[in-house]
């Protein structure tokens, strides 16, 4: 019970029975559920091992940087600066002892000879590394304190000057370019581009097919919005190669001519299980986490307002796909505008669906004429009134009965729900 709350995951709570079962010979050994190949928050659990060849990635040092995780790139942005000061102090110190005005004494007003009046520095005020080093803070930050400056004296002094201020822009140009580019990642959109938890294959049309429910939390809308979908499955080809991860792509039937879609609501995205789908052979029994099979569903598009291309991204695995379950409505009229429901985004409810594969349904019709669709459920319907107008809207309750009783079922002809057709 814990497990199906969410409480604890289930793999703990399959260990603790396993631990607490028993030991003996007889009990056969438990076998681990399947490896994701996309997690549920869209990352993908995968490895990368062995790599010989690291300077490719120092030939693209700006999406290294970006790639980077916060604290390396905060690290790498401090050090940045503190090896550039270090660097360019280091060089208006040596330019000073080299022109001997370390080993001038401060001038005194009280008492100073005519050769260190007369003496001119390339930089003024500058008697240590330590004085050298907040001089070369003020030249590339541009602060100017006003205590130190330099002089005409030291042309080479004048080159140095130039080049740190060079250095000084390149460094915040690609430091400030990373950490922008880092704040407005697409897959940080995507954070609000969600999923249904579970998928459910039902009837609709007369054919079994795929379900599952993606929504959009933010009002700003995804622009050119494509779904796909791929199957994913270890696979051996007539000539005996084995390939661990062959991934099938789920081809999109439109009228339109393409995949898009326009997600300014919930919809729901169904594939119809045909005979080219690789979905034909899926029976009910083989939903469990042993079944070599994961389907993962890709959203790509446009952010409204930045223009950056988003994708978000999960999967299914076979012990998340609900048989003979359809998705409930989300979707009601009130007071003249659409409402959602997010509440309900991931709730299902039993429908009549045939307990066999789709290949089996489309050899045996009499199939179909077993199953108990000739049962609809009733809407019981309101109307509110305003004072002195007639009815302004109907608010339908779906799934009560005429005594005001819910019902089992909820079919698709009393509530229209915005779809788009996969095969």
């Amino acid at each position: 019970m814990l497990s199906r709350k969410g409480l604890i995951p289930e793999e703990l709570v399959l260990t603790r029975l396993a631990e607490g079962a028993p030991r003996g010979p007889s009990l056969p050994r438990v076998r681990e559920r399947r490896a994701r190949f996309v997690g549920k928050n869209g990352a993908v659990n995968v490895a990368h091992k062995n790599i010989r060849e690291q300077g490719r990635f120092l030939q693209d040092v700006f999406t290294t940087l970006v790639d980077l995780k916060w604290p390396h790139t905060l690290l790498i942005f401090t050090m940045s600066f503190l090896c550039s000061w270090l660097l360019f102090a280091m060089s208006w110190w040596l330019l000073a002892f080299a022109h001997g005005d370390l080993h001038r004494p401060p001038p005194s007003s009280s008492s100073s000879s005519s050769s260190s009046s007369s003496w001119v520095p390339c930089v003024t005020e500058i008697h240590s590394f330590t004085s050298a080093f907040l001089f070369s803070i003020e030249v590339q930050v541009t602060i100017g304190f006003g205590g130190r400056m330099m002089t005409e004296e030291c042309p080479l002094a004048i080159l140095v000057l130039i080049v740190q201020n060079i250095v000084g822009l390149v460094i915040n140009a690609i430091m400030l370019g990373c950490i922008f580019m880092k704040t407005s990642q697409a897959h940080r959109r995507a954070e609000t581009l969600i999923f249904s938890r579970h998928a459910v294959v039902a009837l609709r049309g007369g054919r079994l097919c795929f379900m599952l429910r993606v929504g959009d939390l933010r009002k700003s809308m995804i622009i050119g919005a494509t779904v796909r979908m791929q199957v994913v499955r270890k696979t051996t080809s007539p000539e005996g190669e084995v390939v661990p991860l062959n991934q099938i792509e789920i081809q999109l039937e439109n009228p339109v001519g393409s995949n898009s879609i326009f997600l300014v609501s919930p919809l729901i995205i169904y594939h119809v299980i045909d005979s080219k789908s690789p979905l034909y052979d899926l029976a009910p029994g083989q939903l469990h986490h042993h079944e070599d099979l994961e389907v993962i569903v890709i959203l790509e598009g446009v952010v409204e307002t930045t223009g950056i291309t988003t994708q978000a991204r999960t999967s299914y695995l076979a012990d998340e796909i609900l048989w003979g379950q359809r998705f409930v409505p989300i979707v009601t009229e009130e007071d003249g505008r659409y409402s959602v429901d997010y509440s309900k985004f991931g709730n299902t409810v039993k429908v009549p669906t045939p307990q066999c594969t789709a290949r089996q349904l489309d050899e045996d019709s009499s199939i179909m004429s077993s199953l108990p669709l000739g049962h609809r459920a009733t809407l019981k319907k309101r109307s509110v009134r305003h004072p002195g107008l007639g009815p302004q809207a109907t608010i339908v309750h779906p799934g009560l009965g005429p005594q005001g009783h819910p019902q089992e079922e909820i079919h698709e002809a009393e509530v229209q729900v915005h779809h788009l057709t996969i095969s």
